[in-house]
C-alpha cells in the first residue's frame, strides 16, 4: 500500500488543498489556483504530505533490515531517501528568487530527480521483478524463472523495459511552464502513473507468487527425497 501511495502524489496534494480550504472556509474561486495564496503552492504541508508515503516505506526497509540482516533492504531504503531531496528541493521554487532558483537550486533538483528516477527503474527491473537487465532479459533466451506467465514472449519485455524507463522520467514536463500548468497536461501525466504503477503491481506480485510457489516446491522435494543413506541401503539400487 505505501508502495501505491508513493505514485498518489498528485492525489495527496489536491486532498491538502482541498482540506486546507475548507478549514479555512475559502469559496470556489479562481482565487483557488494563486500560488502565493495560504493553501496555494506556497504551503509547507504539500512537501510534508507527499514524503509521508516514501518515508513509511524508508522505515519499512529499515526494520526489514533489522529483522532478516539483509543489505538489499538497506539499498531498498537508500532508493527511497532519493525521493525527499526532489520533493523538498520543488516546494522551495516558491520560497526563494527566481534568479537563486535557477542559479543553483534547480540545478540539484534535475541531479536528483535524475538520480531517483534511473535507481528507481533498476531497482524494478532488476529487485522487485527480479528480471535480468544485463544478460537474459536482453537476449530473450532464457528469461528469468520467475517470469513463467510470460516466457517466450519477447515484446512483453521490450514494453516493459521501455515503458517503465519513459513513464519514470515523466517528470520533465515540469520544465516548461506551458505544459506545467497545462490542466490536460497534468491529467494525462495523472493517468500514465497509474497505468505504469497498475504494471508495476502486476509484475511484483506475479514474481513474489512464483517465488513463494519455487520455496513451496522446493520444501516439499526435500521432504520426499531419500537421504543418502536410504538409497544406499535401499535394496533395489543393488543387484545380486
Amino acid at each position: 500500500m505505501a508502495d501505491i501511495f508513493t505514485s498518489m502524489s498528485k492525489v495527496f496534494s489536491d486532498l491538502e488543498r482541498s482540506g486546507c480550504r475548507m478549514v479555512h472556509r475559502q469559496v470556489a474561486t479562481i482565487a483557488w489556483f494563486e500560488a502565493d495564496s495560504i493553501c496555494g503552492s506556497h504551503s509547507v504541508a504539500i512537501p510534508l504530505v507527499l514524503v509521508l508515503p516514501y518515508l513509511c516505506r524508508f522505515f519499512q526497509c529499515l526494520r526489514q533490515y533489522k529483522d532478516t540482516k539483509e543489505k538489499t533492504c538497506l539499498l531498498n531504503a537508500l532508493k527511497y531517501s532519493t525521493a525527499v531531496p526532489v520533493i523538498f528541493l520543488s516546494a522551495l521554487k516558491y520560497h526563494v528568487f527566481p534568479d537563486v532558483w535557477i542559479s543553483f537550486y534547480r540545478p540539484l533538483w534535475l541531479i536528483s530527480s535524475v538520480v531517483n528516477s534511473l535507481y528507481s527503474f533498476y531497482w524494478d527491473i532488476k529487485r522487485d521483478w527480479d528480471l535480468s537487465i544485463l544478460t537474459r532479459i536482453f537476449m530473450f533466451k532464457n528469461p528469468s524463472a520467475w517470469s513463467n506467465l510470460l516466457y517466450g514472449r519477447s515484446w512483453v519485455f521490450y514494453w516493459v523495459l521501455g515503458s517503465n524507463l519513459i513513464l519514470r522520467c515523466t517528470w520533465t514536463y515540469k520544465l516548461s511552464a506551458h505544459l506545467r500548468h497545462n490542466y490536460l497536461t497534468v491529467f494525462a501525466i495523472t493517468a500514465l502513473e497509474v497505468v505504469r504503477r497498475f504494471q508495476w503491481v502486476f509484475f511484483r506480485v506475479e514474481n513474489e507468487w512464483n517465488k513463494m510457489t519455487a520455496k513451496q516446491n522446493f520444501e516439499m522435494s526435500s521432504d520426499v527425497m531419500p537421504s543418502e543413506s536410504d538409497r544406499l541401503l535401499d535394496s533395489n539400487s543393488h543387484k545380486v
